[in-house]
């Protein structure tokens, strides 16, 4: 239970004080009236004694009274209403709240921080009301008159008189039999005279002489002259006179006459509506409830005729308050007057009242002890024959389903119940214990419940308040009495107020489960408030055990809640579903959650408290509801009605935040610009940027690396500092740190990402967004005022609203709202407006959801909509940088949603036309591109950046000789062609170019295009047409590539430098043709001219494609080369003029004689074999583009290769200048350029591709390819650790490239004759060339000892030796040709090898460190006969 203020001591004393009925004269009535009392409330302020009393027991003992207390009350002579009682007991409560500011008890338990009220001062103020109303009852004594004052006015005629007059009333009212009511204590009722003066208007003197009369008449102890209303009206106001009135009377008890008189009246009229016995409202309707029609009830709508009476009855009932209240008490007494009623109700309590007790307590006691001496078996037998007027034997049965006997006045059972209540009322509570305990067995013998019951409760209560505590609280003698006032006598008021004292004692005991268990008990149905007070002090007693049970708390609280909102107790209905809010927000009990919410948005609504209701209804709609369809339509509902209530008090108000739909703010994404437009038949738009895409972090930082490089080529290699990477779509993983730029009179779309987290679905209508415009001139230096979004500002900033949008049940759906800025400056986007409504109907029936085929514009709202806002707040990125961010949590801005609105910029649209989707690798394919200024201003230096130059091309200078538009080129070639003279097939057709002339070598980036606009600069609304040649990827599969347009303002602006566009092209490759090369020196030491330098080419080509593509063969039809040193002469192995046909999986090997080229250092020599009678131009565009940018490629892959190896070259010492000569003479600079025709068959049409396939070979003998070869990964090895070597080993040249220092050559006849029969010997005279390859110079020395050592060469070849000199020792210059005369010495005939000369070189400057031996790959073999 809560607090109390009192002890429960000073509370049970307080409960049962001795009763002091007051009959007044009407003149003695007037007198205190003129203060506003009647004399029983006048003299009740001063009822507590203020000091000990004694006494004297049966025994003579001497007995102390502490802090006692009496209670003087009119006389009512009949008892009040049950219905009144009740009306009574309701406003009590009603009217006790708690106090404004009151701090709440802070209890920890487990988990929970609970804010709860301490006191709960309704439930003392409740207690006390209902135990002073309790009429009186035959069983008991406590609540009967003890003793009666006779009030007369010393200002009337004859007081003496008037005593008699009065004195005879009270005999007539106590013993007559037409009053039941009141019940008075014995029938010797003491009567105390009281003569009241007014000493402001009455004589003194008369007074006193009428005292004087009256003390010889009753004796000094049995009258007493009170003097009052000593102070004059019309005395100063400023004297301020304590009112000690105002507390009592504010309780308004039933005993006080006049307002009793009110009650009577109203409960008279209303007794049927207003109360129902329990037994009554059973027979009227099976649920048993006492205000069925009551106008706070939560399910029933007021305005029944009941209702309206009752709450005529309530408010005027408050209203009777306020001016009782508001009307100050004791105007005309003084504070001497205030002493001298405290003195009086002493004198009365020492002279009249306790000896009157003490005397009445020996009387009955001296009774008692001379009834002792008959057995008691015997009175027992024989008291059922004597007591005539009680009822006859009844069996037990019976007598537990009646009240049990009633006793006469006179019986000896009911005097000692009446001496123990005496006893109990003068706090001599061991004397009333034995009293009580000999009456409790002597009705339990009779079977008397209802008075054993009384016994049973009084004597627990006396055990307990017995000083010292000799015995333990017989908490079972209570339990027992409750039982038998509940069940057995059907007196649920009176087994009330059982409880009400047993919990209180259990409570102070610590009990505070028996105590709960107690008050839990007596809830029942045939009275809410009483349940409800109940059960709120049950939950108190939960919380304040030692180890506190939170959950029982709070649902306790809630059955008090429901019960006192049945008993129209709207305020502390809404306190304690408040209270136990507190216990299961938040712990996933949602459905609890939910109805308590809904309980506290009914009851705040009901009081008007709007704020409180739509709070309480936004939790139910906010927190993932569990509840069915139906249930969130009707809290959907419920909230938007009250919602609307709210907002119609404050319609000029700011727009409320809805809580629904969910906003995922961080979702939101902003696009600036137009949307795409899509492709019109063959002409296909740049992809560039939309919010259909998904972001992808890789990508977009490739494009923000294009345009820096694109950037840093304009400004000159350097990227400024201001530069800002254009961000077309900012979404959570941008970076959105800067200040967004947006371009004026271009659309700024913002993707609001909804979340309906019901089950019904929602609608949003009119909806827009929210913003704040500053304008700013940013040429000028003045700036605007800031606009909120309003009517007018539709010229400053242009809004589209959704006149409609659903959102189905549990869906996520992106809303798009747009603005169109008309002026330059800062605009902020501060949230989203609409409507919020539900639509109708939108329960969905046998499972099949309902807004399955609501159309947009079709929906059917059901008419409530609330108008409200809801802001877009996004957190920035969590900042990680410095220390002191890493240990605190700070975010960085997002200033997506602030955009800057700059000047006026050129826009471009870029359109693809005949753009393939699929190419064979290696195919060249035309397409065109349109270049579109849909702005009103012209743009200039329109570039093309990309990862890939070498997939397009838009032509160097000689591109004006192709065909220039689309429908010209469609049957024709994409190269530049001429007819060939048949005659000149084996022979090569030279021409040259310059790198420049294709963009090649200029310094600048080769990713960075520029496109070849006429005068450079587009101008608002034109477009051109430029030709763009493809060609397909050297690997198979799909390839996006990238493009990016770089273009700018003719006018330099301070905010936005440029603007792009992008497009990613996607394609698919498939195979085609795939060539090996590789080039070694030729034994033919001289060419034509007589030059020493030619080479083979040895090509490989084989067609790997396969047949899904429809490619029926290719056709090589032209092999080029290009090299700044050497040229194709001419072919070797070609067999007719035929084109050199490969069908699937086939391959060809094609031969070629290579020479060096006399040209300049600057331009490329082009060389044309040709296999059919058209020469492609391969030193014009498109195919010298592709093949310088393939060298460009080339160059950085393996400008990169040697990147990565720096590091590890870095250890060793660099090359030598010597080592570098060796190794340039290995090296070869020759490209090779396949050009093929591929025959596809497509829809019964035959169609012709062509292509080009590039081969750089750079060292003599290796293999080179036309696309680089996967590295097949090594398997996995065991890891082996090395110390690394300090002393780094000099770079030295590879054998292969020592080999290729010296070329040898052996000149011999093919076979000779010779005649063995004439001359044994046969010689034969053989040259050897040897060639410098080198620049350097070179010491070679020849060794002809050499003989092959395995017999399988000797077995094949015959021995024979060489004549003359076995070494020989030379030194050639750089490129120098010598050759040196051998002979050779034969035995027999056979086939020889001549091939086992062996060559050493060495550079002339080293010592032995590069000798190696010069080793000829080929046989050389002579055949010698005999002739």
């Amino acid at each position: 239970m809560a607090q109390c203020v009192q002890s429960v001591q000073e509370f049970i004393q307080d409960s049962f004080v001795p009763l002091v009925a007051a009959l007044c004269s009407e003149e003695a009535e007037r007198l205190t009236r003129r203060n506003n009392l009647s004399f029983a409330e006048l003299v009740r302020p001063f009822c507590r004694l203020t000091s000990e009393v004694h006494m004297r027991d049966p025994n003579n003992q001497l007995h102390i009274i502490k802090n006692l207390k009496i209670a003087v009350n009119n006389i009512i002579t009949h008892p009040p209403q049950p219905g009144a009682i009740r009306k009574l007991l309701h406003d009590v409560v009603s009217v006790s709240q708690p106090a404004e500011g009151l701090v709440a008890n802070v209890i920890t338990a487990g988990d929970y921080d609970l804010n709860i009220s301490a006191t709960t001062p309704w439930f003392e103020s409740y207690r006390e009301c209902f135990l002073q109303s309790m009429p009186a009852s035959d069983h008991e004594f406590l609540n009967h008159y003890v003793a009666c004052m006779l009030v007369v006015s010393s200002s009337e005629p004859d007081p003496v008189e008037q005593f008699l007059k009065l004195s005879q009333e009270q005999h007539r009212i106590q013993h007559s039999s037409e009053y039941s009511y009141p019940k008075w204590f014995i029938p010797n009722t003491l009567k105390y005279y009281v003569l009241l003066h007014d000493v402001s208007t009455g004589e003194e003197q008369r007074a006193d002489s009428i005292y004087e009369e009256m003390k010889q008449r009753y004796g000094t102890q049995g009258c007493y002259l009170l003097k009052i209303n000593s102070r004059v009206s019309n005395r100063g106001a400023d004297e301020q006179i304590p009112d000690p009135w105002s507390q009592y009377l504010q309780k308004n008890t039933i005993q006080n006459q006049d307002s009793y008189e009110d009650y009577t009246v109203v409960s008279n009229k209303n007794t049927d509506h207003l109360i129902s016995d329990g037994i009554d409202s059973e027979i009227k309707d099976s649920l048993s409830n006492n205000f069925k029609t009551h106008p706070l009830q939560l399910d029933h709508p007021s305005g029944s005729l009941d209702s309206t009476d009752y709450m005529k009855a309530s408010t005027s009932l408050q209203d009777s308050k306020k001016s009782n209240s508001g009307t100050p008490h004791g105007a005309c007494l003084t504070l001497t007057d205030h002493d001298r009623i405290r003195q009086f109700i002493q004198e009365f309590t020492f002279r009249g009242l306790l000896p009157h007790i003490e005397k009445t307590i020996r009387q009955l006691n001296d009774q008692l002890i001379s009834r002792k001496g008959l057995s008691r078996s015997l009175f027992s037998a024989t008291k059922k024959w004597f007591s005539g007027s009680k009822v006859p034997e009844k069996s037990i049965n019976e007598l537990k389903n009646t009240s049990g006997l009633l006793y006469p006045p006179e019986a000896p059972e009911l005097q000692i119940r009446k001496m123990a209540d005496l006893c109990f009322l003068v706090q001599h509570y061991e004397l009333a214990y034995s009293c009580y305990h000999t009456a409790k067995k002597d009705f339990l013998n009779d079977q008397a419940m209802l008075y054993a019951a009384g016994a049973l409760e009084m004597a627990a209560v006396s055990a307990f308040l017995q000083p010292g505590a000799p015995r333990p609280y017989p908490a079972h003698y209570m339990e027992t009495a409750i039982q038998t006032y509940r069940d057995i006598c059907k007196n649920m008021v009176l087994a009330e107020r059982c409880v009400l004292l047993s919990a209180e004692i259990l409570k102070s005991q610590s009990k505070y489960s028996e105590a709960a268990a107690l008050l839990i008990r007596l809830t029942s149905e045939d009275s809410d408030l009483r349940s409800a007070l109940l059960l709120e002090q049950a939950a108190h007693c939960f919380i304040n055990m030692k180890s506190p049970m939170v959950r029982k708390f709070a649902f306790h609280m809630i059955l008090a809640g429901h019960r006192f909102s049945k008993a129209g107790q709207k305020k502390h209905a809404l306190r304690c579903y408040c209270q136990a809010m507190q216990v299961y927000k938040g712990k996933g009990w949602s459905l609890a959650e939910d109805h308590i919410n809904f309980t506290i948005g009914r009851q705040s609504f009901t009081l008007r408290q709007l704020d409180n209701a739509v709070s309480a209804f936004r939790h139910i709609l906010i927190n993932d509801s569990k509840q069915p369809p139906a249930q969130q339509g009707a809290f959907l509902r419920e909230y938007l009605y009250v919602y609307k209530n709210a907002t119609q008090l404050s319609p000029d108000g700011p727009l409320p935040q809805l809580p629904l739909p969910y906003i995922n703010s961080s979702a939101t994404r902003v696009f600036f610009g137009h949307d795409r437009r899509p492709a019109e038949g063959e002409k296909q738009a740049a992809t560039h940027v939309s919010l259909d895409q998904e972001y992808d972090s890789e990508s977009s930082q490739q494009w923000k690396e294009l345009e820096e490089q694109v950037v840093s080529v304009i400004n000159k290699g350097t990227i400024p500092s201001n530069f800002q990477p254009t961000q077309f779509c900012l979404n959570r993983y941008s970076d959105n740190s800067k200040f967004p730029l947006a371009v004026i009179e271009e659309p700024i779309t913002v993707e609001v990402s909804f979340r309906n987290p019901l089950k019904v679905p929602l609608l949003l209508t009119d909806l827009s967004l929210l913003w704040k415009f500053q304008p700013k001139d940013f040429s000028a230096k003045h700036d605007g005022e800031t606009k909120e979004q309003g009517t007018c500002d539709e010229d400053m900033v242009g809004t589209e609203a959704i006149a409609e949008f659903l959102i189905n049940s549990e869906e996520t759906k992106v809303a798009r709202l747009k603005l169109f800025p008309h002026q330059t400056g800062e605009l902020h986007i501060l949230g989203v407006v609409y409507n919020l409504g539900s639509v109708q109907g939108a329960v969905s029936l046998d499972g099949i959801d309902p807004s399955i085929g609501l159309q947009t514009g079709k929906f059917v709202s059901n008419g409530l909509s609330v108008r409200g806002r809801q802001d877009l707040e996004i957190q920035g990125p969590r900042l990680n940088n410095t220390k002191e961010e890493k240990t605190s949590i700070k975010y960085g801005p997002d200033r997506r949603l602030d955009p800057i609105i700059t000047e006026e910029m050129p826009l471009l649209e870029v359109f693809f036309i005949n753009f393939p989707t699929g190419l064979l690798c290696g195919e060249i394919r035309k397409a065109y591109v349109e270049f579109v200024n849909v702005s009103k201003c012209p743009l200039t230096a329109l570039k093309v950046v990309s990862k890939h130059p070498e997939f397009f091309t838009f032509g160097g200078n000689t591109a004006a000789l192709t065909p220039l538009s689309p429908s010209a080129s469609e049957n024709c070639s994409a190269y530049k062609t001429v007819v060939t003279d048949p005659t000149s097939v084996r022979t090569a057709l030279l021409s040259s170019a310059s790198s420049a002339d294709f963009g090649v070598g200029t310094g600048g980036s080769p990713e960075v295009i520029q496109v070849p606009l006429p005068d450079a600069v587009l101008l608002p609304g034109a477009s051109v047409q430029l030709p763009m040649w493809l060609r397909g990827p050297d690997e198979e599969g799909v390839h996006e590539i990238n493009f990016l347009f770089y273009y700018e303002s003719i006018k330099k602006h301070s905010k936005m430098c440029h603007r792009v566009l992008r497009h990613t092209a996607v394609i698919c490759t498939s195979r085609s043709l795939h060539i090996r090369a590789t080039v070694c020196r030729s034994n033919a030491l001289g060419d034509e001219e007589g030059r020493g330098d030619n080479m083979l080419l040895f090509v490989d080509v084989e067609n790997i494609n396969t047949s899904e593509t429809g490619v029926k063969e290719f056709h090589i039809v032209q092999v080029s080369s290009n090299s700044k040193h050497w040229k194709l002469q001419k072919s070797v192995n070609i067999s007719g003029d035929k084109d050199t046909k490969l069908a699937s999986r086939e391959r060809a090997k094609l031969c070629f004689k290579a020479v060096r080229c006399k040209n300049s250092e600057e331009n490329y020599t082009f060389a044309d074999i040709v296999f059919g009678n058209e020469q492609i131009i391969s030193s014009a565009s498109p195919c010298a583009d592709f093949f310088f940018q393939s060298l460009s490629s080339e160059f950085k892959r393996t400008h990169v290769q040697s990147h990565t190896h720096a590091s590890q070259r870095a250890v060793k010492q660099s090359f030598d200048e010597t080592v570098r000569l060796i190794q340039k003479c290995s090296e070869v600079d020759l490209n090779i350029v396949v050009l093929w025709k591929a025959y596809v068959v497509e829809d019964s049409k035959q169609l012709i591709l062509e292509g080009q396939h590039h081969v750089a070979l750079n060292t003599v003998g290796k293999e080179a390819f036309s696309f680089p070869q996967k590295q097949e990964l090594p398997e996995t090895v065991l890891l082996k650790f090395f110390r690394p070597e300090n002393t780094p080993v000099p770079a030295r040249p590879t054998p292969e490239q020592l080999s290729n220092l010296i070329k040898t050559s052996l000149h011999y006849p093919e076979s000779f004759n010779h005649s063995f029969h004439q001359k044994s010997l046969c010689l034969v005279p053989v040259t050897l060339l040897l060639s410098n390859c080198s620049q350097a110079v070179v010491d070679v020395m020849i060794d002809l000892r050499h003989k092959p050592t395995s017999s399988e060469a000797l077995e094949i070849h015959g021995s024979f030796t060489w004549l003359g000199q076995t070494q020989y020792k030379l030194q050639l210059k750089g490129q120098e040709v010598y050759s040196l005369q051998l002979k050779a010495c034969f035995v027999h005939t056979g086939v020889y090898n001549l091939g086992t000369p062996r060559v050493f070189a060495k550079l002339v400057d080293q010592v032995t460190l590069f000798e190696t031996s010069q080793q000829n790959s080929m046989p050389a073999l002579i055949i010698i006969n005999n002739i």
